[in-house]
């Protein structure tokens, strides 16, 4: 889901209220009527301990009232027309409806089929020969006949990531660094074509070429496995490229090869962590990572995996491993096994529904349908006149011929189809059509076509079937006029219009200042010997923090970091509070760091200037507009709320 839904984020919620006979008009927007259902679902949805008091229904229709004046605005300005928008609706529509054009019986054995696959690990390498999903014929041979003669390659003995690297071999950009490559995955972290047959190759051989919406691959078995589960580990990271200088590449691994030693010889981790580790995002949590393995969505680089798991028991701790982002000192803190089919039941299902992979119970699904929608079909006279009529152009795209009549073919309820709606249909999907026997593409194209039919008449009930639905697409609908028209009307403006920008920043600019700072180098060590040296060293006007660094550091990366700046006082934790003295001050600790700073100036309190400060500005200039903008809409749209059903909410 986009990050435009906003007001709309979070979990959808299955509430008993739609089993309700009677949904009562909560308020009305410019005359037009907006339920008890809509506004209790999003209000169920944004608040995990939703309370029903007056004084908390009333905060949150304020939120509401807000949201439906942008919205009736929007409507107003014809965004529901536009057709970049109409057009993401329907894929958005088309994204939701497909759980609910399934086969619920055949959909129970892909979940445990996904499940027997999240207990069980393939690592393979692929070879890719891109192809666009509605690549024509001609191409698509192409494309076949290249990924049939690499295959051939391979089974005449040649190295398979020697030839997914050469010149006209693999089209995947990652090859270069790993042949091919993609270490060890299981279920829903493939595309589900390429699952499958990983799944479906016996480990040591190659997979027949498989077509995937990038393009044709074949697949190597190189390992297949029990899952080692998913386990929660953190880290200290020494950040440096895998492409920096030699020297600094030594550098960084003396320093991680001693903050081992010191852990080995009983430091606290978490002090460590605070003190050497370069990843900010982990820093403040003792290097805590995301869970990662089986049945998530994280993966790690191949060695911080293989390092990780390789821990026998909770807070052990890896020598420090290499990866292209640095050094790792990997600590586990927590490995779970693979949960039971119960356990993952729900889970499994709505990654089932969410895949491509729900698109096999299509065909069954249709049966039932026309069962349903009691379907007539009555096409055999109808289809030959196809039969006769279809040549070799139809695979080039340029079949077209005038049809003599428009026999019917079949019927869903009162909705017909023709002879000239199977035309059309034939003439846009002639792309992908395997050059067969002309009745057979007749045959399988009309089978095609009726199963697009039936579907698309289904999707078209949703909303009358399932009122979840559509609530959901209304969501949708509003949440993308909603970010269109803030885009244009608040956020893009305030960041186009540089005058009114400059306006705001100069009638608030004692809004935007910086507090006392001081322009100080500062001298980070961790303990006092160290820090009284430094102080002694730095005392000579003669000898600069690169002499100071080369000295202190000449026996450990460890003992001294040293950074230049204009630091604000109040906001730089270790000199909160403090009242330094222009010059060298004596060495004080804070949070068990020792500190020596000098102070080239302190510098009172000043105006910031409108490039210190853009970010600040342009977002309270936005808040300005929006509230201007609001008090437009007020005028302009008229909403009446019935509080007698407002206040009847939870009872």
């Amino acid at each position: 889901m986009k990050k435009y839904l906003l007001l709309l984020a979070g979990a959808f919620v299955f509430s008993n209220y739609y089993a309700q006979k009677e949904d009562p008009v909560l308020m009305y927007v410019d005359g037009a009527p907006v339920l008890k259902s809509e506004f209790l679902q999003i209000y169920l949805k944004n608040n995990n301990d939703p309370k029903y008091d007056k004084a908390s229904l009333d905060e949150y229709m304020e939120l509401f009232k807000k949201f439906k004046l942008k919205v009736a605005e929007a409507e107003a300005l014809g965004y529901d027309t536009i057709p970049k928008l109409k057009k993401e609706l329907d894929g958005y529509r088309k994204q939701l409806s497909v759980p609910y054009l399934i086969d619920s019986a055949k959909n129970q054995q892909l979940v445990r089929e996904a499940y027997d696959r999240t207990k069980n690990e393939v690592r393979a390498s692929h070879i890719l020969i891109r192809l666009e999903p509605n690549a024509s014929p001609a191409d698509t041979l192409k494309a076949w006949n290249r990924i049939m003669a690499l295959k051939k390659r391979i089974e005449n003995g040649e190295d398979f990531a020697t030839v997914a690297r050469e010149k006209g071999g693999s089209e995947d950009p990652s090859v270069a660094q790993n042949g091919g490559d993609l270490g060890y995955f299981n279920a829903f972290q493939m595309v589900y074509p390429f699952e499958d047959a990983a799944y479906n190759t016996p480990v040591g051989t190659v997979s027949k070429p498989i077509r995937t919406r990038f393009g044709y691959h074949i697949i190597k078995v190189t390992d297949k496995r029990a899952s080692r589960g998913s386990i929660q580990t953190a880290h200290i990271m020494i950040a440096i490229r895998s492409t920096a200088p030699k020297e600094e590449l030594e550098a960084a691994r003396k320093k991680a090869d001693e903050i081992y030693a010191e852990l080995q010889n009983g430091a606290d981790w978490n002090d460590m962590v605070k003190k050497y580790s370069d990843d900010p995002g982990s820093m403040s949590r003792g290097g805590l990572l995301p869970v990662f393995g089986t049945g998530t969505n994280t993966r790690m680089v191949p060695e911080f995996e293989s390092a990780a798991f390789a821990l026998k028991n909770d807070g052990d701790i890896s020598k420090p491993i290499q990866t292209e982002y640095g050094f790792h000192i990997i600590k586990r803190v927590e490995k779970y096994d693979v949960k039971s089919f119960e356990d993952l039941k729900k889970e499994l299902q709505n990654k089932v529904n969410r895949d491509e992979r729900s698109k096999k119970t299509q065909d069954s699904f249709v049966e039932k349908l026309k069962k349903e929608y009691k379907f007539k079909d009555k096409s055999k006279k109808g289809l030959k006149w196809f039969e006769e009529n279809l040549d070799s152009t139809y695979f080039m795209g340029k079949w077209d011929k005038t049809l003599p009549s428009d026999k019917f073919l079949f019927s869903i309820e009162n909705q017909a189809y023709g002879q000239k709606d199977f035309a059309e249909y034939l003439k846009a999907n002639f792309r992908s059509v395997p050059k067969n026997d002309i009745d057979e593409v007749v045959k399988a194209q009309y089978r095609n076509f009726q199963k697009e039919k039936i579907l698309e008449y289904e999707e078209s009930q949703l909303d009358r079937k399932y009122p979840e639905f559509k609530a959901l697409m209304q969501e949708y609908h509003d949440g993308i006029l909603l970010y269109e028209v803030m885009t244009d009307k608040i956020w893009n403006k305030a960041i186009e219009d540089t005058t009114g920008l400059k306006n705001y920043f100069e009638a608030h600019r004692d809004n935007y200042m910086f507090g006392d700072r001081y322009d100080a180098v500062v001298y980070e060590v961790y303990n006092d010997s160290t820090a009284q040296e430094v102080f002694k060293m730095i005392q000579n006007d003669t000898i600069n923090s690169r002499h100071v660094l080369d000295e202190i550091n000449k026996d450990s990366e460890l003992n001294l970091t040293v950074r230049t700046n204009k630091f604000e006082i109040e906001s730089t934790p270790f000199l909160k509070g403090t009242n330094l003295q222009k010059g060298v001050n004596k060495p004080f600790m804070y949070e068990g760091k020792y500190y020596v700073v000098k102070v080239n100036e302190k510098i009172p309190p000043t105006r910031k200037e409108l490039s210190e400060t853009k970010g600040a500005v342009t977002s309270d200039y936005q808040a300005e507009l929006e509230q201007q903008w609001l008090e437009e809409l007020r005028k302009k749209h008229t909403v009446k709320v019935n509080e007698d059903v407002l206040y009847s909410l939870g009872k």
